[in-house]
């Protein structure tokens, strides 16, 4: 074989490794990885970034309200009204994901796995300031919106309609019932963002069909079910201690549940012995 023939097959090669490597999945350690640096440089971040894109994400979060509620609006009222009509809510989550935007029930895994590799007080008392920021940004966000639904005519009135009966729907759940859904819609989220650092184009597809899972499986999420909770506190139609108690307390620790105790441990639990190995080496 000529040393041309030589080159060209060491080319061959060296391009065959290089598909081979980049066709691959990535491992459970390397998604690990890109999510806890995700994680480190959201806890690194100052307040007012955390606050206003928490805010963004509150007010684009109603987008899965209005989509729902458009759909339910305008489609026959047939059986199969109810799964297409959640297609709608899957609308805000796509909005704030893909744009990066400070959603709550996200940092139940992403600011978790940085506090899992070095849990110290500091790294825990940064994570809880992300949490206590970005959560009441998203809520008055939500509420942003919510005012926007009802004190304005921005909303026709029979899609205003379909969002009130979409609203009570969702404070109608005792909070023991409140808690318990909202377990799997943490998890389901946690997931997203687990999957999301392979996905490539697949991303818009995951997060669609993932969030529709949560409302097609009626769980609760407490950022988008914020929306609905002040639309409802708005019109006057629900007391503040029934919205806190009864929705926003159970809902609140169910999807920490399920993102944090649930998913990120096990997730962390696969990866464990090779983030050790890795930091002695």
């Amino acid at each position: 074989m000529s040393q041309r023939e030589t080159r060209q097959e060491e080319t061959r090669k060296e391009t065959d490794e290089q598909s081979v490597e980049q066709a691959a999945s990535l491992s459970p350690h390397l998604i690990y990885e890109v999510i806890r640096r995700d994680g480190e440089e959201e806890l690194s971040r100052t307040r007012r970034s955390l606050f206003w894109s928490g805010i963004a994400a509150g007010i684009l979060i109603s987008l899965s309200v209005l989509g729902e509620a458009v759909l339910r609006t305008y489609l026959p009222d047939t059986p199969s009204r109810y799964l297409v009509e959640n297609l709608g809510y899957s609308l805000g989550f796509l909005a704030v994901i893909t744009s990066r935007m400070q959603l709550f029930t996200e940092n139940t895994i992403t600011t978790v796995l940085p506090l899992m590799r070095d849990p110290t007080w500091r790294v825990f008392g940064a994570m809880l300031r992300l949490w206590g920021i970005v959560l009441g940004a998203n809520v008055l966000g939500g509420f942003a919106a919510a005012a926007l639904f009802v004190f304005t005519p921005a909303l026709p009135a029979d899609i205003m309609l379909s969002v009130t009966a979409l609203s009570e729907h969702a404070m109608s759940m005792s909070s023991s019932v409140s808690f318990w859904r909202a377990i799997p819609a943490g998890v389901i989220i946690a997931l997203i963002v687990w999957m999301l650092p392979q996905a490539a184009e697949a991303k818009f597809f995951i997060v669609m069909s993932f969030t529709w899972l949560i409302a097609a499986g009626d769980f609760t999420h407490i950022v988008a079910g914020s929306v609905e909770m002040a639309v409802l506190l708005l019109q006057g139609d629900l007391a503040v201690t029934d919205a806190i108690t009864g929705f926003f307390v159970p809902v609140l620790a169910g999807n920490v549940m399920g993102g944090t105790v649930v998913f990120t441990l096990v997730a962390w639990g696969q990866v464990r012995d090779d983030v050790k190995a890795g930091a002695k080496d």
